[in-house]
C-alpha cells in the first residue's frame, strides 16, 4: 500500500509499504477514504524528531470502510463505514470506564511512562502505524471505531476522530458559567472550532479569539468571535489590557490554550534541535524531553487574561519538564487548570446528534484544501508555512 513515512526533519515522503494484517483478535483493517493532517502532525515535522524513526506511518485523524476484522470484534462488520479514534483504547478498564480512554490501562506505554497508544505519534506513544495510508491496522477494534451511516460525504464524520473531541473537551473542562466570557488562544482547528461549540452550547455570552493569521482571524469573525489580531499589539501587556477593558477590568472566566508548543520551534527549541543532531539518538531524546524546550508564550498569555478564580483549559500539545511556571501568580490568581489528550469515546455520543444536515458546528466547510494522498509533501509544507490560506487539510489515498 501508499503511506505518508516519517524520514527525519522537514523530510516525509509517500512510499510503498507492507499492507497491514490482522495480528490480534481484537483487530480491524480499515480501508481509508480520508485523512487529516493535524497540527499535531507538524510537532513530529519538526519539534519531536527525537522520537520519531525513519519509516513510521504517520496520522491519526482517519475514516474509511471496515475490510476484515477479528473474531473478537462484534460491533462493526467488513463494509462497515468507521472513524478511528485517534487514541488506541480496550473500553474495559479502569481508566476507560471511568471516561479517560486516553489513559487507558492496557494500552499505556510503561516502558516511557504515557498513556495510552496513540495511532501515527513517536515512540513515546508505542510507535503505532497512522493513518495516513491506504489502509490501517486499528489495535482494539473491538471498542474504539466509531461506526457511521452511509450516504454523506466524509466531511461530516471524519472530524470525530481528534478536532470534534478535542474541542468538545477542551470547552467542557473550561468549566464557563452560564453567560460567561471564553477566551481561545490560537484559532486554528481546534481553536475555532473550541468556539463553534461553545457558541453551539450556548455557554458563553460572548468568545474572544487570539491569532495572528489574516485567514484564521476572517473565519473567526465570520463566526461572530471578538477576534483580536497579535499584530495589532506591540507587547502582551497591550493586548492584556485591551481584552480586561472588555470584560470589566476581571478578565475571561475562562481561557483555552488551542496553541501549545509552537509546531515550528521556540528559538531555544531550534537550537535545542540543532544540537541534539549531533547527538546519539537516544541522548537527543532525553534532551528533546527533560530540557524543556517549550515556548510557553500563549500558555503566560492565557494565566495574565484569566480572571481571578477562573479556569485555563490546555489543549494544545506541550513536551519537555523543564519550562518553569508562575507558580505564585497561579496560586495569587487560584486559577484552576485542566488538560490532557482527548478522550473521544468519552465525548462522541453528546457530538453525534450536532452532526446532522442542519451542520451547526461547521463541519462540512471546515477544510480548506482537499489533497491526494500522494501529496502529503506538499501538504505538510503547505500546512507548516501556513501557505495558500491552508488551516484544515483533508487527504484522499
Amino acid at each position: 500500500m501508499r503511506a505518508v513515512t516519517w524520514q527525519g526533519r522537514h523530510d516525509v515522503r509517500v512510499e510503498t509499504v507492507p499492507d497491514p494484517i490482522l495480528k490480534e483478535p481484537t483487530d480491524a483493517v480499515v480501508r481509508i477514504t480520508t485523512t487529516g493532517l493535524c497540527g499535531s502532525d507538524l510537532h513530529l515535522y519538526e519539534v519531536l524528531t527525537p522520537f520519531m524513526t525513519p519509516g513510521d506511518i504517520l496520522g491519526h485523524e482517519p475514516m474509511g470502510i471496515v475490510e476484515e476484522t477479528g473474531p473478537e470484534v462484534t460491533h462493526i462488520s467488513p463494509g462497515d463505514r468507521v472513524v478511528v479514534p485517534f487514541q488506541i483504547a480496550c473500553g474495559h478498564c479502569w481508566m476507560c470506564r471511568s471516561g479517560l480512554p486516553t489513559q487507558c490501562e492496557t494500552t499505556q506505554v510503561a516502558e516511557h511512562g504515557m498513556g495510552a497508544e496513540l495511532f501515527g505519534y513517536t515512540k513515546l506513544y508505542g510507535a503505532v502505524a497512522g493513518g495516513q495510508a491506504e489502509y490501517l491496522r486499528v489495535p482494539q477494534a473491538q471498542y474504539g471505531p466509531i461506526k457511521v451511516p452511509e450516504g454523506v460525504q466524509d466531511d461530516r464524520y471524519v472530524y470525530l476522530s481528534d478536532v470534534l473531541p478535542t474541542a468538545w473537551q477542551a470547552v467542557e473542562y473550561a468549566e464557563i458559567p452560564r453567560g460567561g466570557t471564553l477566551a481561545v488562544l490560537g484559532l486554528g482547528p481546534i481553536g475555532i472550532m473550541a468556539c463553534r461549540v461553545a457558541k453551539v452550547r450556548d455557554t458563553a455570552d460572548r468568545v474572544i479569539g487570539v491569532d495572528l493569521v489574516p485567514e484564521r482571524l476572517r473565519r473567526a469573525r465570520a463566526d461572530g468571535v471578538q477576534a483580536y489580531d497579535l499584530n495589532d499589539f506591540s507587547r502582551q501587556e497591550d493586548l492584556v489590557e485591551a481584552i480586561l477593558s472588555t470584560t470589566g477590568g476581571r478578565g475571561p472566566d475562562a481561557v483555552i490554550d488551542a496553541v501549545g508548543a509552537e509546531a515550528h520551534g521556540s528559538p531555544l527549541g531550534r537550537t535545542a534541535q540543532r544540537v541534539a543532531g549531533f547527538l546519539p539518538r537516544d541522548w537527543a531524546a532525553k534532551l528533546t524531553e527533560k530540557a524543556g524546550v517549550d515556548r510557553l508564550a500563549a500558555l503566560r498569555l492565557a494565566i495574565a487574561l484569566v480572571r481571578r478564580g477562573g479556569t485555563i483549559s490546555l489543549s494544545g500539545v506541550y513536551g519537555g519538564m523543564a519550562d518553569p511556571l508562575p507558580l505564585m501568580t497561579m496560586f495569587d490568581k487560584q486559577i484552576q487548570l485542566r488538560m490532557g489528550q482527548a478522550n473521544v469515546r468519552r465525548w462522541a455520543d453528546d457530538i453525534f446528534p450536532l452532526l446532522t444536515d442542519d451542520d451547526p458546528l461547521g463541519v462540512h466547510g471546515f477544510a480548506t484544501h482537499r489533497m491526494p494522498l500522494e501529496e502529503a509533501p506538499r501538504a505538510y509544507e503547505m500546512f507548516q508555512h501556513k501557505e495558500d490560506g491552508a488551516i484544515k487539510i483533508l487527504m484522499r489515498p
